[in-house]
Order: C-alpha cells, then structure tokens, then sequence
C-alpha cells in the first residue's frame, strides 16, 4: 500500500503522515518517514543525532545550538517544540530541553511505559455508512485495526463493523505475551454462546502487553473497540512492511463503505431501503438476522483463509 497524506491541527502545527520529524521540526527541507516513526532503528535519525552531538563539541550549548538556532526561526512562539507534539502524539505544548535526544528523555520513557498499558488518549472518528472509523489507524481486510506508535511499537484490536457484525462477546482469547502473530493469520478468538470465531492479526510481531481488563470484561470491546477495547501491544518484525495491504485514510472509508453494502446485500433489500434514507447500522447483525448464520458472517467478512 502507497503511504497517504493525512493532515490534522495540531496546536498550531500540521500533522502529515509520513513526514520526518526532523522535516516537521524545519531542520530539513523535505524527508518522509519510512520507518512509521521508528526512530530508535531509523539510519537518518541516528545520523541527525550524530551531527547534533558534533555541534555541542564544536562549542555549541544549550540554546546556541546550531538546531535550537535553527527552530527559533521557525517556531519563534514555540521553540524547540518536543518531536511528539510534531507527530501528533501529544496535544499539550511540551519543549524540548535535550537536543531531540529521546533516548534519555524522561517524558520520552513514560510515554512509552503508557503505551504499553494501551492508548493514552482517543483518537477524533470518521464515519463510513454509519461506522465508526479512528482517524490515523490502519485497517486489515479481517476487520481488525492497528495503530502505529512512537518507537514502531503497534496497538491492534477489532474494528467497529466486526463489533457490530458478531455483538458482544461472551469470551474473548487475546494470545499471551511472547507469543508471535502473524499478519494474516488467524490468532485473536472470540466467541459468543456456543458460537466461535478467530480473527486474522493486521500485522506480524511480538505480544508484549494484553488488555486483561478486554479479557475479563468483553463487553467493553463492544462499547469501546478503538480505545479501551484495545486487545494487545506489538513489537513488529519489520514495521515498513507491515504497512502492506492495510487500509488508511480515505481508503479506508472507501472500503467499509463497500464492506456495509456487501453485508446489506446478505440482510435483503428491506434493509437496503432502510439504510438508505440514513438508517443507524444495526448494532448486532448476528442477533438481529440469525438466518444469516454466524458460519457465513465469519466466512464473508474475517478473511481466515490462513490459520
């Protein structure tokens, strides 16, 4: 998949996508991410650092550093703003005072410890024929989503079309932390009564922290699937690729879009009319219509060719 443009306000900055955080901070000219902001194994980001450091040792301290010299042109009500504000990871004014060097930061740490307990803040919605849709997450053909953090650590869960295609689960089976996922493949199972199914991961890594809370109350998946329902944190193999074959952006939209009229065509024509004079989308598909079966809603829309 093509990387898109995606732009958001974020106090006073605009927020692209795949632009470098040092593009976004004005110390280059022009640099996309290829990393999806990885910036611990990221070769141009070591190499900023290391030109940085060259600067303090030619005499540069503080704020006469060549970079603080630099943003201060740019930012002149906000210098040196913190690389999460640039990349939209936080919404609260935060400055840099350690040269963009993350690797020890204290906020830049408890950040990342927060990650690990889930998403720190909701994301704004889009809408697709009534479904919700978190702006700036990836999405998986199986309905399932992932959202890519700082450091290329990966949040997924179940998207809000499958929430409402199965209802809520009676059970829900998140695999244990070190197991490894693989994008394509059947690993995350959830079952209602005497009825089960097992949705594909959206990308390939590490488990390394579970939503026990989901585990132990599954309802909250239902109420809540971008944010509290959250299902585990990923450590990904290779975070470029695993970009391939998700949707984001507009194509997203497009897709559930085109995912709504397919499972309008199964519910019957009644429906379709309904919907179309801007109906709400059923919030329970399986209970609402049992004659579509549970085997056929798993079969058409978890795309579990692979297990």
């Amino acid at each position: 998949m093509r990387y898109q443009k995606h732009k958001n306000i974020v106090k006073g900055f605009q927020v692209v996508e795949n632009e470098c955080i040092w593009m976004k901070a004005g110390i280059v000219n022009f640099r996309l991410c290829d990393n999806v902001y990885d910036c611990r194994t990221c070769p141009f980001d070591k190499a900023m650092q290391k030109k940085m450091k060259a600067n303090r040792q030619l005499g540069y301290q503080g704020d006469g550093s060549a970079l603080a010299k630099k943003l201060k042109t740019i930012y002149k009500w906000y210098p040196r703003p913190c690389r999460h504000v640039l990349t939209g990871r936080v919404d609260e004014p935060k400055v840099c005072i350690l040269n963009y060097e993350c690797y020890h930061c204290d906020y830049d740490q408890m950040l990342d410890e927060e990650d690990l307990n889930g998403l720190s803040k909701k994301s704004a919605f889009s809408l697709a024929s009534g479904y919700c849709l978190a702006d700036g997450y990836y999405y998986h053909t199986g309905h399932t989503w992932a959202r890519f953090g700082h450091g290329g650590r990966v949040t997924i869960g179940f998207d809000d079309f499958m929430v409402k295609l199965f209802g809520t689960p009676s059970k829900i089976s998140i695999p244990p932390i070190g197991t490894i996922l693989k994008k394509d493949h059947a690993e995350l199972t959830f079952s209602r009564s005497n009825k089960k199914a097992t949705a594909v991961s959206p990308i390939t890594g590490a488990v390394l922290a579970v939503n026990s809370k989901a585990q132990e109350h599954p309802e909250i998946i239902h109420k809540d699937p971008y944010h509290e329902g959250w299902l585990c944190v990923i450590e990904p193999d290779m975070p470029k690729r695993n970009h391939k074959g998700l949707f984001f952006g507009k194509e997203s939209l497009e897709w559930t879009d085109r995912e709504s009229q397919r499972l309008l065509h199964l519910i019957g024509p009644e429906y379709q009319d309904l919907a179309a004079t801007g109906g709400e989308p059923v919030d329970d598909v399986y209970r609402s219509f049992p004659e579509i079966g549970w085997e056929l809603l798993v079969k058409e829309f978890l795309r579990t060719e692979k297990q």
